[in-house]
């Protein structure tokens, strides 16, 4: 499960979702749109055509998936009620994992219900790079003696790790950026998909 608001799906999003796929020899990676984020602001355009920009962006890559279980939900977009519906799809022995960046990663405490995520998952945090700066005392408490050093021994289990990763590309491509540049006008060359940025164009999302 790689969630997140998709506002609007870039490059960033996708190569990190086939490294993801690649480095842990996961079966799919269900890219999840949410529909009303709990810890962020109102996604910009209708979860709708935020769904069709992420089934564009996708297209025919293998092992992504535009899932829109959250957009089918009533209420804010809890990561643990989204992992308790493919635990029910999937099964019990299944591994799952949950993929989040960093930034995210910090405020994981402050979740609803951070224990619950582990009770149903795994948790992969996309590391970056250049950010050593020490965990919260709650986060270092929420993630005691549940870090594991590679993929082999995460999938040991159904659940219940956490495993730092960094991927090969890690584009530095930002959302808050290609909003900016459409508002404005400017050239989105090479930072979207080309299917994403016709899209775009063609409907004038994100248009001041």
């Amino acid at each position: 499960m790689l969630g997140g608001t998709f506002d609007p799906v870039h490059l960033g999003h996708l190569r990190s979702a086939v490294e993801l796929r690649e480095a842990l020899a996961l079966d799919r990676v269900h890219m999840v749109p949410a529909s009303v984020p709990p810890l962020r602001g109102e996604p910009r355009v209708a979860p709708e055509q935020r769904l069709a920009l992420l089934r564009l962006g996708i297209g025919d890559t293998p092992g992504l998936v535009a899932d829109p279980r959250e957009l089918q939900r009533e209420g804010p977009s809890w990561s643990a009620d989204t992992l308790a519906s493919l635990r029910r799809e999937y099964g019990g022995e299944a591994r799952l994992v949950m993929a989040l960046g960093h930034d995210a990663f910090l405020r994981l405490a402050e979740w609803r219900d951070p224990e619950r995520l582990f009770a149903l998952a795994h948790l992969v945090v996309v590391d970056r790079p250049d950010f050593e700066a020490a965990l919260p005392a709650e986060l270092r408490a929420l993630i005691d003696g549940r870090e594991v050093g590679d993929g082999e021994a995460l999938m040991a289990r159904p659940a219940g790790g956490l495993l730092r990763l960094s991927l090969p590309s890690r584009m530095a491509i930002s959302a808050t950026e290609v909003r900016r540049r459409l508002a404005e006008g400017r050239s989105v060359r090479y930072l979207l998909p080309e299917a994403v940025e016709h899209y775009l164009l063609e409907h004038a999302l994100y248009r001041a």
